[in-house]
């Protein structure tokens, strides 16, 4: 298995992972209508910060992560939000999610990051199991205003 940097060019090439994804999330985002995948993976490749991991193996993509580098003024240092992680499900249960994000760590290090932060829906019971054995439980809430509420998890 490789795990890569995704440049924006080949952004485009995750929209059948992104449709996936989606259908996964429309239980958690209680029935939203979400954008086509292409539409999402030109926002991926369109947007300057966001960044992208691949995991791939013999050149089929099995996951991504997608993730930012953002300021974290308590620190006067930046942190990394992993905002999106997804492995295929006939990919799961093989370290994939995991080895996402040791390597989103390492980039992190690499750059002096305080720390990797993310949220996970609540009921997501695989995802905070792993979430669990290889993190710590924040002590923050979440919260949302929803702009548009057609459009927002």
């Amino acid at each position: 298995m490789l795990i890569r940097p995704l440049p924006r060019a080949e952004r485009g090439a995750l929209a059948p992972l992104l449709a996936a994804y989606a259908a996964e999330m429309r239980e958690a985002l209680a029935g939203a209508a979400v954008a086509a995948p292409e539409d999402q993976a030109a926002l991926l490749a369109a947007h300057p910060a966001a960044e992208v991991m691949v995991a791939e193996r013999d050149g089929a993509a099995l996951g991504f992560a997608v993730l930012f580098d953002l300021p974290e003024i308590v620190f006067a240092r930046c942190c990394g939000q992993l905002d999106d992680l997804f492995v295929l499900p006939a990919a799961r249960g093989q370290g994939i999610a995991r080895a996402l994000i040791a390597e989103c760590c390492a980039l992190g290090r690499s750059r002096g990051w305080s720390h990797l932060r993310w949220i996970v829906p609540e009921g997501d019971i695989a995802a905070i199991a792993l979430y669990e054995r290889i993190a710590a439980r924040a002590d923050w809430r979440s919260y949302v205003i929803r702009l548009d509420p057609a459009a927002s998890l």
